[in-house]
């Protein structure tokens, strides 16, 4: 097989985007995609999760999003990438699970089990909902209760009659409480004080993404945008307020069999724990690259002007990582796509040159 000129890995948001501006830029290439349908990381979202209550879905490239409504957000938008993947005719190939990308002289080998692709460029768009992040406390593994991360979050009506301990800072720990708190107890725990804010205007929200660019600028695991500009409530989560559920606890010491313990001897029963504790990049797959800087994550080189346009990797710019970083939500992966796709050009270029 001869090699390929790119190669996209993951057909979500960002992969998708990819593929259209390499498609436009007619440069050949694949996308492999491990999911067994279009729909990327939303296929997997809870049922409850309506269009209405996810925080946006940007347009594609060359299209336009659907508008938020009561239907479930894990069939509108995998329906809405299912009709723009054939719309578009991009070469999407599934289910594939890329296990290894290796480099072999100046080309990458792209490895999906005995599956074998050869590349000179790579475009990296796995996300990070097939990399939950639970933490290690003591006692974690004699919880007589459940405990699942959001990823695996089943409904609200799951957890009827059981008090829920929800543990994590950001905005889907904020939403879940909102649909869980009239339906059973619940308790919210956090390692720092939330920071809430009114509205989130553009400004706040270019800093917000320029403070994670220049963290994976300088080589660090990227941060989530939440932690930076803080949380906010919904119409839809002002009866969670009234009974209480966002008045927060700080972090417990230890998790016992049937409850959570703080250092100071406090004990709260709990029959269930929900880690809203966040996603950690899916890159493990990149790792024979040897990308990660000693901060421990994959520096990017920065764009003038473009914060959301970091996506080159600095130690091989073979590499396109989009959805990582300061292109980590569904508008910056669209942008991220066009930039990547410039980055490949040039580095085809470069190459040929």
């Amino acid at each position: 097989m001869q090699p390929l000129d790119s190669l996209v890995v993951g057909a979500g948001q960002a992969g998708l985007a990819a593929s259209y501006f390499l498609r436009q830029r007619g440069i050949d290439h694949l996308v492999l995609d491990a999911n067994p349908q279009p729909g990327g990381a939303w296929q997997h979202r809870w049922a409850s999760l309506s269009m209405r209550d996810v925080h946006g879905v940007a347009d594609l490239p060359g299209s336009t999003a659907p508008d938020g409504s009561d239907e479930a957000a894990n069939l509108v938008v995998p329906d809405y990438f299912d009709g723009y993947e054939r719309w578009h005719h991009l070469p999407v190939v599934r289910p594939v699970h890329v296990n290894r990308v290796e480099s072999e002289d100046d080309l990458l080998v792209v490895r999906a089990g005995d599956r074998v692709w050869r590349t000179r460029t790579l475009v990296n768009a796995t996300g990070t909902w097939t990399r939950p992040f639970v933490p290690f406390y003591p006692g974690i593994a004699s919880f007589a209760g459940e405990q699942l991360h959001t990823a695996h979050y089943p409904g609200a009506e799951h957890f009827r009659g059981r008090r829920v301990v929800v543990v994590g800072g950001g905005a889907s720990a904020v939403q879940l409480l909102g649909e869980l708190a009239p339906v059973t107890g619940t308790l919210w725990v956090t390692r720092r004080p939330p920071v809430w804010r009114e509205e989130l205007d553009g400004a706040a929200g270019l800093a917000a993404v320029t403070a994670v660019e220049e963290r994976v600028r300088r080589g660090l695991p990227p941060a989530s945008v939440v932690s930076v500009t803080g949380l906010a409530l919904r119409p839809q989560e002002q009866e969670a307020a009234r009974l209480g559920a966002y008045e927060r606890l700080p972090m417990f010491e230890r998790i016992e069999a049937d409850g959570v313990r703080w250092a100071d001897g406090r004990f709260e029963p709990a029959g269930a724990i929900l880690w809203a504790t966040g996603f950690r990049p899916a890159v493990d797959h990149l790792a024979p690259l040897g990308l990660r800087s000693p901060e421990g994550g994959i520096a990017l080189v920065p764009v003038r002007g473009n914060v959301q346009g970091a996506t080159t990797a600095v130690r091989d710019p073979r590499v396109q990582l989009v959805g990582y970083g300061p292109s980590a939500s569904t508008i910056g992966a669209s942008r991220a796509g066009r930039q990547a796709a410039l980055a490949v050009a040039r580095q085809l270029a470069t190459a040929a040159a």
